[in-house]
């Protein structure tokens, strides 16, 4: 139940929440590693899906009678910004970036020890989660977050750490991983449907179907992909979708497991 927490967390939002569901619920290395497994296989094949459905936007917003204009809109406004923005991304920011995030680290550990010993309905691990996710949220808003290279250093920082944990994982124990990819293409197949109703019904066109889906399932790593593959100026939608998963996904995950435990 914690492995499917773990793995909602990731398709709520990304491989942040789900490392740090895992933390929050302390769940085993060889759980994990089925979770990873099935991320990572589910999420390239899907990602694939959307690459190829994209190509027939013009159909598929003809079909839900769609209204495109204002997305269009957007994209050109994005387009003049992004031209009049060439700061390059230099060594300073590198530093700086790195630095904060250590330093946001280690503070948020030893506060949410404090906290855990005036609130002990959570543990550590959870007040620490929910207090980085809180800070980074904030950062966000501020110029801080605009700093060129926020996004490259998020990534590195994310990668080396499921690096780590899949490092220590035990894989002699996987072989019911064709049961979790199974159960990971129902649940694509489940949501596209879903997102193939709400597209119909509330006349939503592809690009904001599709890069929704994909900011939830696949991230910030692939969310601006496939908006770039739509249009160029609209890079930054994606981010900004699959940033709001991330808002959303360590709580929603937590939720999710939560409710699995009381019904198995």
């Amino acid at each position: 139940m914690a492995g499917s927490g773990a793995l909602c967390g990731s398709w709520m939002g990304g491989g942040g929440n789900m490392l740090a569901i895992q933390a929050a619920l302390d769940v085993p290395e060889s759980t994990m590693a089925y979770a990873l497994v099935m991320d990572s296989i589910c999420a390239t094949l899907y990602v694939m899906f959307l690459l190829w459905a994209i190509q027939m936007s013009d159909k598929f917003n003809k079909w839900t009678k769609a209204d495109t204009r204002v997305i269009d809109e957007v994209g050109e406004s994005l387009a003049r910004e992004a031209a009049a923005n060439t700061k390059p991304l230099v060594w300073q920011n590198i530093i700086l970036l790195v630095g904060a995030g250590l330093l946001v680290s280690a503070v948020c550990q030893q506060v949410g020890g404090l906290i855990n010993v005036k609130l002990p309905f959570f543990d550590k691990a959870t007040w620490t989660v929910l207090l980085v996710t809180v800070l980074g949220v904030v950062l966000a808003m501020t110029p801080f977050g605009k700093i060129k290279g926020t996004e490259e250093i998020s990534n590195v920082m994310l990668y080396i750490v499921i690096a780590l944990i899949a490092s220590r994982a035990d894989l002699s124990a996987m072989g019911n991983a064709p049961a979790w990819l199974l159960s990971g293409f129902i649940i694509l197949a489940i949501h596209v449907i879903i997102m193939i109703i709400l597209a119909k019904l509330l006349r939503l066109d592809i690009f904001t179907s599709a890069v929704a889906s994909l900011a939830n399932i696949g991230g910030t790593a692939t969310a601006p992909v496939l908006a770039g593959t739509y249009s160029s100026a609209l890079v930054p939608v994606g981010i900004i979708m699959a940033l709001l998963g991330y808002v959303v996904g360590t709580g929603g995950g937590l939720i999710v497991a939560h409710l699995m435990s009381m019904i198995g």
